[in-house]
């Protein structure tokens, strides 16, 4: 922002609605150049217009600025050491609330930890440290499946889950399993076909929890029979534990499917680019 004074910058907004294409595009083009930092300028420039025109190619221009934002996010993601996946869920939270803070989502995710933690004992066998995790989760903080609204977009939210408390398969399998990483446990995701579930897997012990129905446990065999009954032919990675890149792409895909029932072509194809920055 820095390279432009504010008569400058009043200067350029005043041509967003320019009749000349080419001079709009033009305009366009210099502002997106200014990089994020122009938002909060921008944001108040639409509070003050009168000029319906002005506001519309306003809102485009934020919206632009904050999408390049998320995909650099993504990146940045994607190349990191560890691939956090309390990090990428919040990235894509950020793509429908962009003021959002991860602090604000790590303090929330915490406090669950730390609610499971005080019930928790280290010296149970794991069945009974898992029925510990349900009862706190399913039972005193009342987490649950969305089964009224499965494709609403707020299902692929982590901060809509943390606030409704209602949530798709994949997003209660997450705040499983970052509650269960903080307590050192074995858990990881599991990547099935219209399903995603959590294993709980060692050397001598491995089991399968279904957080969209309060933590339910089974076993390899009840996959099995879960692939047979969608005539789907059994692939080992059906039974072992997916990584956290894996993870944000589904959450990605299902956040996709929402905007597609709901007609929203363009979020659709803006999800399919964020998809193509993660392609492996």
């Amino acid at each position: 922002m820095s390279e432009l004074s504010a008569s400058e910058l009043n200067a350029l907004v005043s041509l967003l609605d320019d009749t000349d294409l080419e001079v709009k595009n033009h305009v366009r083009e210099r502002i997106i150049s200014l990089g994020t930092e122009i938002i909060p300028y921008l944001e108040k420039k639409w509070e003050n217009s009168f000029n319906p025109e002005i506001q519309k190619e306003i809102e485009i221009l934020v919206h632009d600025l904050q999408f390049s934002l998320v995909k650099r996010r993504l990146e940045e993601w994607k190349n990191s050491e560890d691939q956090d996946l309390l990090t990428g869920l919040w990235i894509i939270n950020t793509y429908q609330y962009p003021d959002l803070e991860f602090e604000k989502l790590n303090a929330e995710m915490h406090q669950i930890y730390f609610d499971v933690w005080t019930a928790f004992r280290n010296d149970l066998e794991p069945y009974d440290q898992i029925r510990i995790i349900n009862n706190v989760l399913f039972n005193t903080l009342r987490f649950g499946a969305n089964t009224k609204n499965f494709h609403s977009p707020g299902n692929s939210m982590l901060s809509t889950v943390l606030d409704t408390k209602k949530g798709n398969p994949i997003s209660l399998c997450a705040i499983y399993m970052l509650v269960a990483k903080k307590l050192g446990l074995p858990i990881y995701g599991v990547n099935l076909p219209n399903l995603f579930v959590l294993t709980y897997k060692t050397d001598e012990l491995t089991f399968y929890i279904n957080a969209f129905n309060k933590g339910l446990v089974f076993s390899r065999k009840d996959i099995q029979n879960y692939l047979n009954h969608l005539k789907i032919e059994p692939k080992e990675e059906y039974f072992e534990p997916t990584d956290n890149l894996q993870i944000i792409m589904r959450s990605l895909r299902n956040l996709g499917n929402s905007f597609d029932k709901l007609g929203e072509a363009e979020k659709v194809d803006e999800i399919k680019e964020m998809l193509a920055i993660l392609e492996p």
